[in-house]
């Protein structure tokens, strides 16, 4: 998914609210989004893609919560709950993000989770399968550590 591609999925995501957004603001969404969860664009792994779409979302509330603000008059008991639902839509968007922070860490990381855990390293001792002559200082033998780098 690429920056435009990710504008257009959040605009058709927040429907009527897109109205009240620039391109420029879009930009600005998604570029906090990435800050926010450290991933890059483009991406195709669909973790990132949804958290990048929540994010955004989560940013563009922000404007608008931040606009009512501005607005608010205490006479005006609907920008009064428009503020209120805002605040509460952006709270609990932080709190999942947050939740999703610590269950998913590696995913945030980048990182492959047999990775973060110890790794066995064989003892280095071989012998030949067929004579059942030592090898173990030969240089062609290789002390074996698993997982690799690559797995």
């Amino acid at each position: 998914m690429t920056k435009d591609e990710l504008q257009v999925v959040v605009q058709r995501g927040i429907k009527a609210l897109s109205t009240y957004f620039e391109p420029a603001e879009y930009g600005d969404a998604i570029d906090a989004a990435l800050r926010d969860t450290g991933f890059s664009l483009p991406t195709s792994t669909n973790f990132q893609i949804t958290w990048l779409i929540d994010r955004t979302k989560r940013h563009l509330f922000f404007m608008l919560y931040t606009e009512s603000a501005h607005k608010f008059k205490a006479k005006q008991f609907s920008l009064h709950q428009r503020f209120e639902h805002y605040g509460k839509l952006i709270k609990g968007m932080d709190d999942n993000f947050i939740r999703a922070q610590e269950e998913e860490m590696y995913q945030f990381a980048g990182v492959n989770a047999k990775q973060a855990y110890g790794h066995q390293i064989a003892s280095g001792f071989a012998y030949d399968s067929l004579t059942g002559k030592d090898i173990t200082y030969e240089s062609g033998n290789r002390v074996g550590i698993n997982p690799s780098d690559t797995e």
